[in-house]
């Protein structure tokens, strides 16, 4: 048998195995309790083991489906754990992205942690990439010649810092010649400007726009004469 045919059969493979994983997915049945049905700081307990254990950011719905639970227990469950981390001397809260919940350390022991396993501080981020992440994230998704269309300047080096942070990433391509990329902002960006969702960013005006475009116009033009 040839390697292209081995190739394929293997493809053919994982393929059939991937249906089955689905099939037997969607034939386990549903199981959501209800808030007379739980014990309720069992279930916190469980919802602190999954955030911990996971690191990161996870969806609403996954995090209901994990813990047999209706959507509208799970967030007054975790409405609870929220105030709690509030109301007593803990070191980690609860964060909202949207969607989705993550522990999270509390601002105030960042030295700490910085003394203990000397992460690096914080990325400084120059004027130049707040202007460019301000178009990204009240514009988003949009292009790189978009950005640059409204700063007036090339934005390739600011894009590609802030994709370096975190800040920012590819979110697609655009439907048209060329196809070219997407921008939009990360989870990182919401939780470094301490923000649930991007509605709660404040309102940008055409003014700060047209600020924007003549600040990167002076930072050519220093750039030139020096």
């Amino acid at each position: 048998m040839s390697e292209e045919m081995i190739k394929e059969t293997e493809e053919k493979k994982d393929a059939q195995e991937a249906q089955d994983v689905q099939a037997q997915a969607e034939a386990e049945p549903v199981i959501e309790r209800t808030e007379d049905e739980i014990d309720r700081e069992q279930v916190k307990g469980a919802i602190e083991a999954v955030l911990f254990s996971m690191g990161e950011a996870v969806e609403k719905s996954e995090l209901a489906k994990a813990l047999q639970l209706n959507v509208k227990t799970l967030e007054k469950l975790l409405a609870e754990l929220d105030a709690e981390y509030e109301v007593k001397n803990r070191g980690i809260h609860l964060v909202k992205l949207e969607n989705a919940y993550q522990l999270a350390t509390k601002n105030e022991h960042y030295d700490v942690l910085t003394r203990l396993i000397n992460i690096p501080k914080k990325h400084s981020l120059t004027d130049s990439l707040m202007e460019t992440l301000s178009i990204v994230a009240y514009k988003q998704p949009v292009t790189r010649q978009e950005i640059e269309a409204i700063r007036g300047v090339s934005c390739s080096h600011a894009i590609n810092k802030l994709i370096e942070y975190n800040l920012v990433t590819e979110v697609g391509r655009l439907d048209a010649i060329g196809r070219p990329i997407l921008f939009g902002t990360t989870e990182d960006f919401l939780r470094c400007f301490g923000v649930s969702d991007m509605d709660e960013l404040p309102v940008i005006t055409p003014d700060k726009i047209e600020d924007f475009r003549k600040e990167a116009m002076e930072e050519v033009n220093i750039k030139v004469e020096t």
